[in-house]
């Protein structure tokens, strides 16, 4: 066996093991993608873009890689498009990328750089993901490239907000799968469960169906938050080991990732009869949730619908009790990666609603302890804006007369 000094063996390098693997989009669709970015360094003067976060590595090759704290990046140029992995993953990126790939060693600190500066070439002006790229790879980008940045995050993210048909495809079934997950989680609720046994149905229910129905996808990060009782003051609050008790207040929430695509299902439910203070501001939530579909349409704007609504709860002396936004875009996103912060509907963001964009509609109301009603209250439903108008694809049934279950 010949042993290879550090100064012999490679910085980077090829390697196609196996091959490709059938990606979630066609090569058409890589290939429009790709042809939007060009258009946008065009409008730059921009010669390549070194994408960082999960998120623009994913959109532009089909490779949506694990991190565990090594740098990754799809580096586009007008002629290239090169994702750039660690050794440790092996050939499963190439397979994974739409296009080229470039494999890293880490016998020698900074190989990822080494490997981008290859693909950049003598480019002057790079652009980068400014709201990802830290300020140590910054740094690092600095002193590899002799090259001016050009910060085209916002460029990036105006481009995914505009959907696809096989985008919106694939956001059908998310939404669908989501349902399905419902389901499992409302048949699984009963006085004395926890909240992790009634989270995992949800989960496994998803996960099969995205195996049935999506063989050739990665089955990776789909996931539930089931909360009861205090925990439902917050939309992000993870599982406990809980158990339910007769009358409580529970959030259902399913996240299905079929290929680093985010839906979601959220409703608010409870165990046995609520009492009137419960039903009366279920019942605002629920209100404030079809004020909010109906106002959802091309020539709206985020900030124009977050208005009516809080209207709509100001009105009813609630509007002290919302959490967050009214909804959000969706597409490559998760809850660790991704966020297409142009398309949430807020009072600070003005971005006019148009065909193909994707947004849920998810007002929350939190009452704290010690009040009438006191508990977290969500629903949640996808809108999709499509040629012939919107079109809601969640299907599973919201508020009193769905969602109490018999304690």
């Amino acid at each position: 066996m010949t042993v290879l000094s550090t100064s012999e063996r490679p910085e980077f390098f090829s390697f196609h093991n196996g091959e490709k693997a059938v990606l979630p989009f066609s090569r058409s669709e890589y290939d429009g993608r790709l042809a939007g970015l060009r258009k946008i360094m065009q409008d730059n003067n921009v010669e390549a873009v070194v994408l960082t976060s999960m998120h623009g590595v994913a959109y532009y090759s089909g490779f949506l890689y694990c991190a565990f704290g090594r740098p990754y990046a799809c580096v586009v140029t007008m002629d290239r498009s090169v994702t750039v992995s660690a050794n440790i993953d092996g050939g499963q990126p190439w397979r994974r990328s739409a296009d080229e790939n470039v494999v890293y060693t880490d016998w020698k600190r900074d190989n990822y750089w080494r490997a981008v500066r290859d693909i950049v070439g003598n480019a002057k002006r790079v652009g980068i993901e400014g709201d990802h790229l830290t300020l140590a790879q910054h740094a690092k980008l600095g002193e590899f490239l002799s090259s001016e940045t050009v910060d085209l995050a916002s460029a990036t993210m105006a481009q995914r907000m505009i959907k696809s048909a096989e985008e919106i495809a694939l956001i059908r079934e998310g939404a669908r799968i989501a349902d399905l997950g419902g389901e499992a989680v409302r048949d699984a609720i009963r006085v004395g469960a926890r909240e992790i046994d009634v989270a995992m149905a949800g989960r496994d229910a998803m996960e099969l169906e995205i195996a049935r129905s999506h063989p050739d996808s990665e089955i990776r990060d789909s996931w539930v938050w089931f909360q009861s009782g205090l925990n439902t003051d917050g939309a992000h609050n993870p599982v406990t080991t809980r158990k339910l008790e007769a009358g409580d207040i529970l959030s259902l929430n399913t996240f299905p990732m079929i290929s680093a695509y985010y839906t979601a299902l959220e409703r608010t439910l409870f165990i046995g009869e609520p009492d009137k203070d419960s039903l009366a501001i279920w019942e605002a939530n629920v209100g404030a949730h079809e004020l909010g579909l109906s106002l959802i349409k091309e020539g709206a704007t985020c900030s124009g619908i977050c208005a009516e609504i809080n209207e709509f709860f100001a009105e009813r002396d609630l509007l002290q009790y919302r959490s967050f936004g009214y909804g959000h875009s969706f597409g490559v996103l998760s809850h660790y990666y991704g966020r297409e912060a142009g398309l949430e509907l807020r009072e600070d963001i003005d971005t006019v609603l148009e065909k193909g964009m994707v947004v849920s509609m998810e007002p929350m109301l939190t009452i704290p302890e010690g009040k009438g009603g006191a508990g977290g209250y969500r629903e949640h439903d996808i809108v999709v804006l499509g040629d012939d108008g919107p079109e809601n694809i969640t299907k599973f049934g919201y508020g009193p007369e769905h969602n109490i279950v018999d304690a």
